[in-house]
C-alpha cells in the first residue's frame, strides 16, 4: 500500500490524515494489523515519534488499537464507529447527564440573547443535519448533529459555558454517535421545536425542549443497562 511521503509541515496531521484514509479505503481491513512502526517510518520518510504519535492518536478515536507486544490493529474505519464502540453504557449515561446539563441553559440563553445570524446559523444547521439523516449519511450527520448542538450554546454568548461545551466535544460528538446508530430510533429525536422555541424568545420552551430529547436519550440508555 503506498503512502505519499509527507511534507515537512504538521507531520503529525499528515501521517494521521494518510493512515486513516488508508484505513477508510480498505487498504488495511477491519481487524488487520497494520505495518510495523518501523516500516510506517521508512514508507512515510518521517520520524519513529510522529508516527507513534499518529498511531496514539489514532487509538485515541478508536480507529486503531494497540496490543502491546502483538501490534497495532484496526478497530474501526471512522472516528463515528469507532466512537459508538467505545462509549456505551454507564459511560455514556454520564455523558448524557453532562450534556443536559449544558444545553438546556444554552438553550435558554440563546432564546434571550441570539442575533437574527444566529439564528439563521442554527436553521441552516438544522437543515442540513435532517437532510444528511434522511439520505443515511450517518458520518456527516453525526458530525453535523454536534455542530447544532454547539452552536446552540454559543447563540446564548455566554463565553464561558461556550467553552465548557466546546471542551467535551470529542464526548459529546462520540454521545451523538452511539444514540443514532438504529436509524428508525435516531429519525424520532427533532429539533425544530428547539429553534423555534429559540426564533420565538421563548427561554422556559427552549430549555424544555433541550431537555425534553436528552431525557429521552438517557431513558433508553437506562432501558438498555437494566
Amino acid at each position: 500500500m503506498p503512502l505519499a511521503t509527507t511534507r515537512r509541515t504538521g507531520l503529525v496531521d499528515q501521517v494521521i490524515d494518510q493512515i486513516r484514509d488508508a484505513v477508510t479505503r480498505g487498504e488495511w481491513p477491519l481487524g488487520q494489523r497494520i505495518p510495523t512502526e518501523a516500516a510506517l517510518t521508512a514508507e512515510l520518510g518521517v520520524g519513529r515519534n510522529t508516527v507513534r504519535e499518529a498511531v496514539r492518536a489514532l487509538a485515541h478515536t478508536g480507529i486503531l488499537e494497540v496490543r502491546q507486544g502483538d501490534g497495532t490493529y484496526v478497530r474501526a474505519t471512522s472516528e463515528v464507529s469507532g466512537a459508538i464502540r467505545r462509549l456505551c453504557g454507564t459511560e455514556l449515561r454520564e455523558v448524557l447527564q453532562v450534556r443536559r446539563t449544558l444545553e438546556v441553559e444554552g438553550a435558554r440563553l440563546a432564546a434571550t440573547a441570539r442575533t437574527a445570524e444566529d439564528l439563521a446559523t442554527l436553521r441552516d444547521l438544522l437543515e442540513r443535519r435532517d437532510a444528511d439523516q434522511r439520505e443515511g449519511h450517518l458520518d456527516d450527520f453525526v458530525r453535523i448533529d454536534a455542530e447544532f448542538h454547539l452552536e446552540v450554546v454559543r447563540c446564548g454568548h455566554n463565553g464561558l459555558l461556550f467553552e465548557l461545551y466546546r471542551g467535551l466535544m470529542e464526548a459529546i460528538t462520540a454521545s451523538v454517535a452511539s444514540t443514532s446508530d438504529d436509524p428508525e430510533r435516531a429519525r424520532d429525536i427533532k429539533h425544530d421545536g428547539l429553534v423555534d422555541a429559540i426564533e420565538a424568545r421563548d427561554a422556559p420552551r427552549a430549555a424544555a425542549e433541550a431537555a425534553g430529547f436528552l431525557d429521552e436519550l438517557l431513558a433508553r440508555t437506562e432501558d438498555a443497562t437494566d
